[in-house]
C-alpha cells in the first residue's frame, strides 16, 4: 500500500496546490449553479438558451486552456529547474497566442453564433418555445463576447502563477469575482438595488463585470509582487521569444491546443445529439452538468496538481521520484472520484428541486446525475492520466488519448443511438458514458509503459 499512499508531507504539498484551485473552481461553479437557478426562475426556455451559449463558450474556454497548456508544460519544468528567464519567455509566448485565440473566438462567435445556437434547437420532441430559447441565447451571447477579453488575460497570468506554485492569489481573485458576480446576478436579473430587471442580459452583464474585476486583481498582484514573481520583471520590454524555445513549445503545444478544441467541440456535439430529443433534454442536461461540475472540481484540481507537481519533478531531473509521486497522485485522485460519485448519486433527487422547471425535467435531470456519479471514478482516472502524459510533453499521445477517442468512439456512438434507435435518452446517455472505459484502458497502458517520463527542458547532449 505504500506504493499508493504518500506521507504527510506528500499530501501537504498536494493540498497546497490543489485546495486553492478547488476552492476557486468550486465557488465559481457554485455561482454558476446559482446563476443557472436564477435564470431558471425567469423560465425554462431562457435557462435553455443560456445553457446552449455556455456550451459554445465552453469550447472557447477550453481552446484557451489548451493553447496555454503547451507553454505551461515548459513553464512548470523551467520553474522546477530554477530558470526564471525560461518562465519569462513562456509567459511572453502565452500572451501572444492568447491574443490569437481571443481574436478567432470573437470573430467565429460574432458571425456564426446564431447558427450554432439554432443547431441545438432542432429536436422533434419540442415541448417549449423554440423562438424564445433562440432569442434568449442571442441576447446572452451578444454581451458575453466582451467577457472573453478579461477571461483570456486572466488565464495567461493565473496559469503562470500556478506553475510557479503561487495558487492563492488567483484563488482570491476568483473568490472576489464570484461574489461580485453573485450580487450583480441577483440585482441585474431581477431588478434589485435600484437597477433595471434585465433577465438573461443582466446575467451576462454581471458575468463580464466580475471577469474584469478578477482580471484586474490578478494583473495588479503579479506586477506589484515582482519580487516573488520574478518572471514578470521586464517581461514586456520585448516580446521576443528564443526561436528554438518557440519551436519546441509549438511542437509540443499545438497538439494540446488542437486536442482541447476537438475535445470541447466533441462535448458540445454530444450535447447537440442529446438535444435532438427535445428542449426538456437540453434543460435536464444543463442541470445535471452544472451540478456535476460543482462536485467534479475536486478531481479536476487534483489533475492540475498532477501536471504541476510531476512536471516540476521531471524538470529537476529526478525521474524515479516523478514516477513514484505520480502513482500516489493517481491513486488519491481515484479515491476522491469514488467519494464524489457517491455524493452525486446520493443527492441526485435533491439538486434538481432547486430549479423552477417542470417535474419532467427534474426527474430526467436526477437520472442523468446518477449516471454521471457512477462514472466519476473513471473520469477522475482519465483526468489524472491526461495530466501525467502532458507533464512529460507527450502531447501527441494526449491528442490520441483524448480527442481521437472522443470523435472516433463517443461522438459516433451518440449520433447512431440518437438517429437510429428509439432508446430512452437515459439509456443513450449511459452508453455514451460507458464507452469511456475504452479510454480508461488506453490510459492505464500508456501510464504503465512510462512513455511520459521525460525531462523536456534539459539540453540534449
Amino acid at each position: 500500500m505504500k506504493k499508493f499512499i504518500g506521507d504527510r508531507n506528500f499530501y501537504r504539498t498536494v493540498f497546497a496546490i490543489a485546495v486553492p484551485i478547488m476552492i476557486q473552481n468550486g465557488i465559481t461553479n457554485f455561482v454558476a449553479l446559482l446563476d443557472n437557478i436564477m435564470v431558471g426562475q425567469i423560465g425554462t426556455e431562457q435557462m435553455s438558451g443560456v445553457a446552449v451559449v455556455n456550451q459554445l463558450l465552453f469550447v472557447f474556454n477550453l481552446c484557451v486552456f489548451g493553447t496555454l497548456a503547451g507553454p505551461g508544460i515548459f513553464g512548470a519544468q523551467f520553474f522546477g529547474q530554477g530558470n526564471t528567464e525560461g518562465v519569462r519567455n513562456v509567459f511572453r509566448f502565452k500572451a501572444m497566442v492568447g491574443v490569437v485565440v481571443l481574436a478567432a473566438g470573437i470573430i467565429i462567435l460574432s458571425f456564426f453564433g446564431d447558427g450554432l445556437i439554432s443547431a441545438y434547437l432542432t429536436g422533434e420532441e419540442q415541448s417549449g418555445d423554440r423562438a424564445l430559447t433562440l432569442q434568449s441565447g442571442k441576447e446572452y451571447l451578444s454581451i458575453m463576447l466582451v467577457g472573453l477579453i478579461p477571461f483570456t488575460a486572466t488565464q495567461v497570468y493565473a496559469s503562470t502563477l500556478r506553475e510557479t506554485n503561487c495558487t492563492v492569489p488567483p484563488m482570491c481573485a476568483g473568490l472576489t469575482a464570484v461574489l461580485v458576480n453573485l450580487v450583480l446576478d441577483w440585482a441585474l436579473i431581477f431588478g434589485k438595488l435600484g437597477l433595471p430587471a434585465m433577465g438573461v442580459r443582466g446575467a451576462a452583464l454581471a458575468t463580464i463585470i466580475a471577469r474584469f474585476v478578477e482580471c484586474a486583481i490578478v494583473i495588479v498582484y503579479t506586477h506589484a509582487k515582482s519580487g516573488r514573481n520574478e518572471f514578470i520583471r521586464g517581461v514586456f520590454r520585448s516580446m521576443k521569444v528564443p526561436r528554438e524555445l518557440a519551436v519546441k513549445i509549438l511542437l509540443s503545444g499545438l497538439p494540446l491546443a488542437v486536442n482541447e478544441g476537438l475535445w470541447s467541440s466533441g462535448m458540445a456535439f454530444l450535447n447537440q445529439c442529446y438535444s435532438r430529443r427535445g428542449l426538456d433534454v437540453v434543460a435536464a442536461t444543463n442541470i445535471s452538468s452544472t451540478i456535476s461540475n460543482l462536485f467534479n472540481v475536486s478531481y479536476i484540481a487534483l489533475g492540475t496538481a498532477v501536471g504541476i507537481i510531476v512536471g516540476q519533478i521531471l524538470g529537476s531531473g529526478d525521474l524515479k521520484k516523478a514516477k513514484e509521486t505520480d502513482t500516489k497522485l493517481i491513486a488519491f485522485s481515484i479515491a476522491v472520484g469514488v467519494a464524489t460519485g457517491c455524493i452525486l448519486a446520493a443527492f441526485s433527487g435533491v439538486f434538481p428541486m432547486f430549479y423552477e422547471t417542470t417535474e419532467q425535467v427534474r426527474t430526467l435531470a436526477s437520472k442523468l446525475i446518477i449516471i454521471l456519479g457512477m462514472f466519476v471514478p473513471f473520469h477522475s482516472f482519465m483526468n489524472a492520466a491526461y495530466f501525467t502524459l502532458r507533464s512529460g510533453g507527450q502531447t501527441y499521445v494526449t491528442l490520441i488519448f483524448d480527442s481521437v477517442s472522443m470523435w472516433v468512439i463517443s461522438v459516433p456512438t451518440a449520433l447512431l443511438l440518437v438517429k437510429f434507435t428509439d432508446f430512452d435518452i437515459t439509456v443513450v446517455f449511459f452508453i455514451c458514458q460507458a464507452v469511456d472505459i475504452i479510454k480508461v484502458t488506453m490510459g492505464f497502458i500508456l501510464l504503465k509503459k512510462g512513455v511520459w517520463i521525460r525531462n523536456i527542458v534539459s539540453e540534449e547532449k
